[in-house]
């Protein structure tokens, strides 16, 4: 039986800022209160990026915001969240992140049976140049596509 993936969030800016170059799928750890704003799709990834504390991986600038019917429990929206990855591989990523410069970047957050999961993007910033080149080439696809379209229109 195939684990059910449920797309909770999506971060469409860090396809137009970095050129994503490996994708690695880590777990979270949230508070009480977080997973119940997180299931509303109440996260914003303005700023967020992964980093390295203490030979870990935690999430930064991540804000989730605080839980309606939390009270006492809520948490504080902008807190570290540390993420769960084999050791190997979060030996492998610090390498390069320390190494060559490249950077963590959150891609989508969803749940995996019931647990959540962050899609992790190795990514190496885009200088202006190459995000009008790729602003020109999805123009210049989505206008083939309408012509092709309406080439083969059957006309009534």
């Amino acid at each position: 039986m195939a684990a059910e993936k449920k797309i909770s969030l999506v971060n469409r800016k860090a396809f137009h800022d970095y050129e994503i170059l490996e994708k690695i799928e880590a777990g979270i750890v949230l508070q009480g209160t977080e997973i119940k704003s997180v299931r509303q799709g109440r996260v914003s990834f303005k700023d967020c990026y992964a980093r390295v504390i203490d030979n870990e991986l935690w999430i930064v600038n991540m804000h989730i915001t605080p839980y309606d019917h939390g009270g006492y429990a809520n948490h504080d929206p902008s807190r570290n969240r540390k993420l769960l990855l084999h050791k190997r591989e979060m030996s492998r990523l610090i390498g390069k992140v320390e190494e060559r410069g490249f950077t963590l970047v959150p891609l989508r957050l969803y749940f995996v049976n019931s647990r959540a999961k962050l899609e992790l993007g190795l990514g190496r910033g885009k200088k202006n140049y190459d995000k009008r080149k790729d602003i020109a080439k999805r123009d210049m696809d989505r206008d083939a596509q309408r012509e092709l379209k309406n080439k083969y229109r059957v006309k009534l």
